[in-house]
């Protein structure tokens, strides 16, 4: 069996390291980082990925991309099984950006990093295991991006902004009322949201809101509730704004 400690494959000497491991409900790694890049694939559940830059929500059928040494911290939604890729930096650089995304897995992904799970760790680069690990890394490399990130200001009043939304993203203070927290006029808040996060304050937290009902459903919250507690008055609503969101 496997070892579910990630340091054990932070020094293997392969490009790709795959670890099995799942998390209950609830379950959360705290802040950390790591030598490798990783891709982090949600067999089933939910997890929630959140930087000093943005969050991010990683649905099963997803995987979470994240660079080589960014701190990190990863929380579970519902019972989580992951498969985590740890690929050595000199290999992270010829397939990934040094930004976190989310990106869609393909079958022959998902069947890549099952296989090379029954290899030797250490497996032989000419054999089956290398041949997995060059098709995972292949893979990755083309994988399309889900756009399911929530970019965050670097500092400020900004950022208070959004902190206090993500912990109460049903609260409901139009424009004005957040621009005048802010200490900003309703026209400085606007150009300055959008300059540190490329998204318009609307938008911005109509994806918070998108984010939190993935979180909310994965940990088996009724539509209706759901609605509620991210700020909508109805499942209607709340089913409406999503399919905005992924129509945006």
């Amino acid at each position: 069996m496997r070892s579910i400690n990630s340091a054990d494959y932070q020094k293997v000497p392969r490009p790709v390291a795959v670890m099995p491991k799942a998390f209950a409900k609830g379950a959360s790694t705290g802040r950390h980082s790591h030598v490798r890049g990783q891709v982090l694939y949600a067999t089933s559940g939910l997890m929630l990925a959140q930087t000093d830059s943005g969050a991010w929500a990683v649905p099963s059928g997803r995987a979470l991309l994240i660079p080589p040494r960014l701190s990190h911290n990863i929380s579970m939604h519902g019972s989580v099984q992951m498969l985590t890729a740890y690929v050595a930096p000199m290999a992270w650089r010829r397939i990934a950006q040094l930004d976190c995304r989310v990106v869609h897995v393909s079958r022959l992904l998902d069947a890549s990093l099952e296989a090379i799970c029954e290899e030797p760790l250490i497996y032989r680069v000419g054999g089956r295991g290398g041949h997995l690990a060059a098709i995972i890394l292949d893979e990755v490399s083309r994988a399309r991006t889900a756009e399911l990130v929530l970019p965050l200001p670097a500092s400020g009043r900004l950022r208070e902004v959004c902190q206090t939304l993500l912990a109460d993203p049903s609260l409901h203070a139009d424009l004005d009322g957040w621009a005048e927290t802010a200490a900003m006029s309703r026209r400085t808040f606007t150009r300055e949201f959008r300059k540190s996060t490329g998204l318009s304050f609307g938008s911005w937290r109509r994806q918070l809101r998108h984010l939190h009902s993935l979180r909310l459903r994965a940990e088996g919250t009724s539509m209706k509730s759901v609605a509620a507690r991210v700020g909508y008055r109805s499942p209607q609503a709340l089913a409406a704004m999503i399919n905005r969101t992924r129509k945006a």
